[in-house]
This record gives C-alpha cells, structure tokens and sequence, in this order.
C-alpha cells in the first residue's frame, strides 16, 4: 500500500478503497514546532528571476553597473558580427550594455552551474552510500544551512531534504539559461538583475555540496582546531609511487584513500592534490585519523609544472579546473591518466565495465593512455595499482620533462630574445631578459620567474625556436621547488553560533576593524606572494581573515624569520587577529553564511525566505569585504556576484577587468548616499560606504587601502569608525605615499578621528573644510554633513521603517 506522509489531497468517487490515518496530529505538531525554529517565513522564499530584482535595483542604483567592453562587435548569432559602436544595435535589437551584461551572466551562469553540478554529483552519491535519512551534522550549530534558509526558507535536516533545494537550484538554472538565446531578454540592467540571482544560487548549491561531504565523509565540523597540513611540491617524496589527484570533487579518490588504508600503502606510496580536491583529501575521515597523510601540492598553476617534472605516476582527475592538455603532457611522460566523473572524459576510453587487471595490462603496455573509470570500487583498486606498476617502469627510463645541465644550456644559448614570449605572456614576464643573464651564467632571473609563471605555455607556444619555456624555468627552480614546503590549516568548515555571538557585536559596532574574506583562483598578477603580504598585514591591524580554496594554500607557502607560516602565527577562530581556512571551494558558502547568520543573531531580523532585508543589514553594519586576487575564473564570478546581492563587496585583481564589469557607486553624488532611518521612515545621510560592491586594484598595497576603507559602514560607533579610519589612513600613507583625499566624508563627530592623530586631522577640517572647531575642548561645532546618532537604525528599504 502506498503512503502519503505529507501534504494534500482530494477525494472523489471512492469505492473499494482502504484509507488508514496514523499520526495527523504529530505531523502537524512537528511542522508547529519547524515553524517555530525558523521563525516566520520571510517574504521571498525560492525566488525566481523576478522575485528579487527589486532589491538589486535598489543596489543597482547606489551601485551603478559599469561596462568596459573587449571590442565594438557582437558575434553570438548567425546574424553576426553585428557592430554596437556608439548607439548602434544589432540585428536583434541589443546594444553594447545589453551585450556586455549578456557575457558577463553567461560567466556567472557557468560557475554556477559548475558547482550545482558538483553538489548534485555529491548529494546522489553520498545517499547512495548512506540514504536519505542521513542527519546533517555541521558541528555545534542551530543555523545549519544559512543560504539554503535564507533562499528558500528551509533548514534542511536530513541528506534526503537537500534534494528538492537541489530541484530548485536546477530549475532556475534552466529557466536563467534561456534568457542568454538570442531574441530573449536585452536590457542590460536585466541581465544584472540575473547574474545576481546566478550567484546566490551558487551560494546555495556550494553550501549542499560542503553540506553533503562534510555530513558523510567526516570532515572537520566547524573545529577552529583542525591540524596542519602539509602543501607544496617539496612535499612530494619522488621515490615513492605517486598518485596525484587534481580537481575539485573528492568523492571517487576518497575510495584510493580507503584502498590505500586497507592495504597499507600510506607509508609506502604518496598521494597529493591539486585545487579543492587536494583539501577536501585532507579533510576526509578527519574524525578518524590522527593526522592527514595526503598532501597538498597546490592550486590550479601547479598543473603543469607537477606533470613536466615526471614527479606522478599516475594522475586522476574528477572535475573544474584541470588542464585540457593532461593526457597529451601525460603520454610524453608515460604518466596514465584516469577520469573520473563524466563531466572530463578526454577522449578517453570508457573501461569502467572493464576488469582491473585488464585495464592495468593495457596502460602498461601503452595501448592506452589511460582510461575513463566511473566505478569508485574499481577507481579505488585501480590507481594505487597503477602508480605502483608504473613507478619502476618510469624510474627505469628517467622520465621528466626537465633538461639536463647540458641540455640546458643548450636550450638557453637556443634564445635570440625576440620578446614575443613576453608579448605573448600573461603576466608579461621578462623572460629574454632572463634567458639573457642564464647564458652568461646567471640563473637566478629564471628561477625568480617560476613562483609567478602560471604554466599555461603560452610563450612556449610562440616560440621560434621551440625552446621548452616552463620547463628551463622549472630547471632553474630546481633547489627552490624542492624546498617548498608549507603548512596550512586544514578546512575548518562553518563557523559555528557560539564563535558568531562572542564576537558578531564587535563586528556590527566596528571594534572588530573588519573581515577579510580571501578567496579564489591562484594565477596572481605578480606572483602568490602577494596574497600572503595581504594576508599578513590584515592579520598583523587585528583584522579577521577567513581564506579558502587556492588563496588559503598559497597564503601557507611564506614563512616568517623564524621559520613559521602565517597558520603557525595565528589561530584558527573566529576572532579578530586570526586566520580560519573554511576549506576548498564549496566551503565559501560558509564566509556568506557566516554574515548571514551575524545579520540573524545581532539584528534580530528572520533568516527564512528573506534575502533582501539581510543583505541589507549585511550593506549597512557588516564590515565584511572580499578579495579574489587571482584570475576570476567563472565560478568566482558567480561567488563574488552572489556576495554583492547579499551586501558584501568585493575587489578583484588586475586581471579580473577582462570580464570588464564593475559595480561601482559615484562617492562625490550625495543624492546616491541616502538611506532611511528606521525608527521614523526620514531620510538619512550616510558616509559613502561600501563605496562599490565590485571593482579591480592594481597592486597587492593598493588592494590593501581599498580593503580597509570598504570595511567602513554607517553604522559603526565612534570607537569603530576611529579604528577603520586609523588603518584606511596608515595603509594609504605606507603604501600610497598620500592621505586619502576624502577622509572628511567619514567623520560624524571628533571622537570618530584617530586619536593620534586628532589635533592635527581637526586643523585640517578646519582650514581646508570650513569645519568650525572649539579648541578648547577640541570639539567639532559644526561642519559634518553627517551626524553621529548611536540609536540610528540605517536602511535601505522602507518597509523596515517603523513609521512606515
């Protein structure tokens, strides 16, 4: 007999029918008692694309969306190419705003996508495993799922609860993607409106993903006392079989581990990651291992360089951000390649039916050079085996991309420093000037290039004389690649309520100076130490720092004078002055989490279904700033789009203006600079903070002015405002040479000045603003355009307003 548990239904022309009824009432007391827990359901639940675009026109507004465009041509139709210059449209009607904001959604889109996908993959394979029934297990929290909440409106309890969020997910999805066809949609701000929407989708389906493994595969739960890991590639012993792992989903190379485990092979052979997989490999079964023997290698520039080294044995892939030239650079070296998931198959054979010994013969003997593989149990056996047939196969033949000393110079003495490798560079390095000084002896110029070469060939490519670029960089790296050993935290996952209520007031008050959240691609415009004198400087002002992904593993290459990386330094909690890893790339949905549930707890305000008035409050009072300073590759477009809807801004590096979109606000407009006060629904004036939700620095110091200004809110108290303008002020001094030019904006009352400095920014106000100053009691008489009002309550929307 079929049972329907909840819901509705109706009943017509019955005859012969059986009706049982158990427990009405307790299904009723238990959906009582959810509603209770999440409080009232908000006004937005499970937005689609019209849902929410009054809000992100209201951010619109302030925040005016700007288009650089890469050229004056449309060629996304057969209609095309159909030239947009100046007021022209296409042959269908768009304009170059509406074409720009087209490419700039589809980007956002994909990443999206990529990560729903990822956390479809997950959730069906970890239920598969464990069933729908499966607690969610988080660690020491009420608010498990804050962007899942805070979209739809529910809290999910079990695996098997996660599903319809997914259905949803994937629903807009669809509905999104048929907007970009031709003929569709043409308003620019329209496409705005639906890349924000893309990106809080992709908040949500990062956070079932983390949700899903971290339940099931016994990751850290919201631990800020995770060990330390190992990364870098003098981690990796070459005289052991070595599996490399690359991707972003663990789920099939947690069944190598599992083999690995219940043959003993840990101690005698090595497995290290590249991207996320790397750091959810050292998160797996956490609960049950004393320390991590997975290590991590690196982030996505790393590829390469491992492979041309001859370092694996065998490399497996699962999914997102791996090199499309892997089993071609593998074959070279004799090193298989094994795919995992079917969103990378490479042309590969499809062995997954296929018996073990079988498929292990056929790479041995080179019939193929690797093979498709989408049975985990079969994964599991297969790729250790592999690595430890192959290994003595390869030793014997010396197999490495990298030159001997003769044939080294050699290659260098090939160079006639014709510079299209530098044109043809990414990060337009000097490489003839190097190969210039390697002929006369010198070295060092090339060795120095290999931290900021990215790996992507393109000046091999170019090349003339078919010099192996990257691989007499890494030859002159040699000594350095084998001490690069690092230490990084392990992915903590959520910050847990507790760690949320002892330090949150400090966040909305702005006595915490503000959160620094690190995150995304490596492929740094000068190189990874950058983003480690970011990191750095913000935890030495007693900032927050919360990191992820590749950003976090490069942070835990650099070491102090005395030896000790930034994660030795400092400690793993919620607090101002430390440095927490969320984990890999799906644990980002923990750093938006993480504000949401600060706006929830602090403000009181209903977390369910009601989007709009937390990202407000986030705008408005969470001193909270993102850094992705890597290249912005198409899932960080959508992270960093969703945490503009949500209120938080971002800064890019140099490299991410070749999306050519920004959201930035006129900070001399003060029409722009008005909110409403909620206690009486009046017009307020605010500072202008954040000034942007999205936007591109040049340099690792100018980033760090931009950072510390935009962690200004207008709702800071004195004490706080002092703080912020104490660290804008001294960053922009150390690093730009000059006060900021508009300081003055920020200034409400003579206690928001920093106190060493007060007498003198109070002669200034006074001579170069018209400020009237009582210098008897050095106060402010007159003079801001602001007032200080601790009971203020700013808002962007009207119906928070209590005379409303």
């Amino acid at each position: 007999m079929s049972k329907l548990t909840t819901g509705s239904f109706s009943i017509e022309d019955l005859e012969s029918v059986q009706i049982t009824i158990n427990n009405i009432v307790g299904a009723a007391k238990e959906a009582a008692e959810e509603a209770k827990e999440l409080g009232p359901m908000g006004p937005t639940p499970f937005p689609g694309i019209a849902t929410l675009r009054d809000w992100s026109f209201t951010l619109f507004d302030r925040y005016e969306p700007v288009y650089t465009p890469m050229c004056d041509q449309c060629c996304y139709c057969t209609f095309g190419p159909c030239n947009l210059e100046g007021n022209k449209r296409g042959a269908c009607g768009i304009d170059m705003k509406g074409q720009a904001a087209r490419e700039f959604f589809l980007r956002c889109i994909t990443g999206c996508a990529c990560h729903s996908a990822h956390g479809r993959h997950l959730l069906n394979h970890i239920i598969e495993l464990f069933g729908e029934e499966m607690p969610i297990n988080m660690g020491a929290s009420n608010v498990i799922a804050p962007n899942i909440q805070l979209v739809t409106g529910r809290q999910p309890k079990t695996l098997g609860d996660l599903k319809p969020i997914m259905e949803y997910v994937e629903e807009e999805l669809g509905q999104m993607l048929a907007t970009i066809h031709a003929g569709q949609e043409g308003a620019a701000i329209d496409y705005d409106n639906k890349s924000m929407l893309a990106g809080v989708l992709d908040h949500v389906g990062m956070e079932v993903s983390d949700i899903a493994q971290v339940t099931a595969l016994g990751f850290p739960k919201s631990d800020p006392d995770v060990p330390l890991v190992q990364v870098g590639m003098g981690t990796i012993d070459p005289k052991k079989p070595v599996i490399i792992a690359i991707g972003h989903n663990v789920a099939g190379v947690t069944y190598i581990m599992d083999y690995m485990e219940d043959n003993d092979l840990t101690d005698k052979m090595e497995i290290g990651g590249l991207c996320c997989t790397a750091f959810d490999m050292t998160r797996y079964k956490r609960e049950d291992r004393q320390a991590p023997y997975a290590k991590i290698v690196g982030s996505l520039a790393k590829e390469l360089k491992i492979v041309r080294s001859g370092i694996p044995d065998v490399i497996v892939l699962d999914e997102q951000c791996v090199r499309a030239d892997l089993v071609q650079e593998g074959q070279k070296l004799k090193i298989p390649v094994i795919a995992s998931n079917d969103k990378i198959m490479y042309g590969l054979p499809d062995r997954t039916n296929d018996d073990v010994d079988a498929i292990i013969e056929d790479i041995k003997s080179g019939a193929i050079p690797g093979c498709v593989m989408l049975d985990y149990e079969k994964l599991g056996e297969l790729v250790p085996r592999i690595a430890m047939e192959m290994a003595p196969i390869r030793d014997a033949e010396g197999l490495t991309a990298i030159p001997s000393d003769e044939e080294m110079k050699a290659l260098v003495g090939k160079c006639v420093e014709c510079g299209e490798c530098k044109i043809a560079c990414p990060e337009e390095l000097d490489i003839p000037e190097a190969m210039a000084a390697a002929k006369e002896g010198d070295i060092n110029a090339l060795e120095a290039l290999h931290d900021i070469c990215v790996g992507c060939r393109r000046c091999e490519q170019v090349c003339n004389k078919d010099i192996p670029i990257l691989n007499v960089i890494e030859k002159a790296a040699m000594k350095a690649i084998s001490e690069e050993k690092g230490l990084v935290r392990a992915g903590r996952g959520q910050v847990s309520d507790a760690e949320i209520r002892a330090e949150g007031l400090n966040l909305v008050m702005g006595t915490t100076p503000g959160v620094i959240a690190i995150i995304g691609c490596a492929n740094y415009p000068a190189g990874s130490k950058d983003v480690y004198n970011i990191a750095e400087e913000f935890l030495k002002r007693n900032y927050l720092l919360v990191v992820s992904g590749c950003s976090a593993m490069d942070i835990g290459m650099y070491k102090d004078e005395d030896g000790k990386t930034l994660y030795e330094r400092y400690p793993g909690r919620f607090e101002k002055g430390n440095i927490l890893n969320t984990g890999s790339c799906v644990s980002n949905s923990h750093i938006s989490g993480t504000v949401h549930k600060v706006a929830a707890i602090f403000a009181g305000r209903n977390l369910s279904g009601n989007l709009a008035e937390i990202a407000d409050y986030s705008l408005t009072r969470v001193g909270a700033v993102g850094l992705a300073w890597g290249a912005y590759s198409q899932k960080a477009a959508a992270i960093g789009t969703g945490c503009n809807m949500y209120g938080i801004p971002a800064v890019l590096g140099p490299h991410s203006s070749k999306y050519r979109r920004a959201l930035i606000a006129k900070n001399y407009d003060e029409s722009r600079w008005k909110v409403y006060d909620g206690r009486n629904g009046q017009e307020m004036a605010i500072p202008p903070a954040p000034e942007f939700l999205i936007t591109t620095a040049e340099t690792w110091q100018e980033t760090c002015v931009i950072l510390a200004k935009n962690c200004i809110r207008p709702s800071d108290n004195n004490m706080g405002r002092s703080i912020k303008l104490t660290h804008w002020m001294e960053l922009s001094e150390k690093y730009l040479g000059i006060m900021p030019e508009d300081w003055w904006k920020y200034v409400r009352h003579e206690a928001d000045l920093p106190l060493s400095k007060r007498e003198e920014l109070l002669k200034k106000l006074e001579a170069e603003h018209g400020w009237e100053i009582d210098w008897k009691k050095k106060k402010i008489i007159s003079g801001p355009a602001i007032k200080f009002d601790v009971s203020a309550q700013p808002t962007n929307l009207k119906r928070l307003c209590k005379e409303a």
